[in-house]
């Protein structure tokens, strides 16, 4: 008899037991510490990070992780936390999940977030739209957050970019009505395909605004501005008209060969 696999990214099976390989937003890279990493990771990872095998199991609850009920925040690649110790510790009535792959940049995070006292903070290193797929349900968010995701600048890869039209309809279906998804890139034409896809998602409503003042400039960012590309933030909000739903989508899928 074949194992049951989770049913997480890169260990997804067909019914007949084959792999499937999927079109990720991201990709993983190295995992060697530093010892500031590596101190605040023996700190606090037991208390703020969320194992990903955990999320397998049939009883997972979020709720469990923080300790208690509160409006929940996503945010989709907090980098090495610079953003998320600040909007957090800001919001300390909002459980916030951060959503991060890159486990030394979650390290980092780590004492960002305890030294500004932002101990509502959730890690969790598992895909982002296998997460709000099956762990965040509908109108289960109060904002969104997805500052400077990968531009995946290679025109093969803009396939893998996190904003295309299904991952738009399955995240503003996970929104209250007037949940907010609060969106940042250095990258032009990843500005204009924001623009273009979620302007086209019809429980959305919203656009380019101008740069969120609460969100301090990252060192990610001053590096973009230093070589001249242009920071382009968006605002858009869950509609509260409910006669018009859009259909959350799946990840595109293949099979393995």
């Amino acid at each position: 008899m074949t194992d049951v696999r989770p049913a997480r990214p890169h260990l997804k099976l067909t019914e007949d037991g084959r792999r499937m390989r999927e079109v990720l937003t991201y990709s993983r890279r190295g995992n060697r510490f530093t010892p500031r990493q590596a101190e605040a990771w023996a700190a606090h990872q037991a208390d703020w990070v969320i194992p990903d095998e955990a999320v397998d199991r049939p009883d997972f609850s979020l709720v469990e992780y923080f300790g208690r009920e509160a409006p929940l925040i996503v945010e989709i690649g907090p980098g090495v936390g610079e953003a998320t110790a600040v909007l957090a510790a800001a919001r300390p009535d909002h459980n916030v999940l951060a959503l991060e792959v890159w486990r030394p940049g979650v390290a980092d995070s780590l004492w960002r977030v305890a030294e500004a006292g932002a101990d509502n903070v959730r890690f969790c290193s598992v895909d982002a739209v296998w997460t709000l797929e099956q762990l965040i349900p509908p109108a289960g968010l109060a904002e969104l957050w997805t500052f400077f995701p990968d531009p995946w600048r290679k025109t093969k890869h803009r396939k893998r970019r996190l904003v295309n039209p299904a991952n738009a309809a399955l995240a503003s279906s996970r929104l209250v009505p007037g949940g907010a998804w609060r969106l940042a890139t250095d990258w032009g034409d990843y500005a204009e395909q924001m623009q273009d896809v979620l302007d086209a998602e019809p429980t959305l409503e919203g656009g380019r605004v101008e740069r969120w003042a609460e969100r301090p400039v990252t060192r990610f960012e001053r590096k973009g501005v230093e070589v001249g590309r242009e920071i382009s933030d968006f605002l858009y909000r869950r509609t509260t008209d409910t006669s018009v739903e859009g259909q959350p989508g799946l990840a595109e899928q293949v099979l393995e060969a």
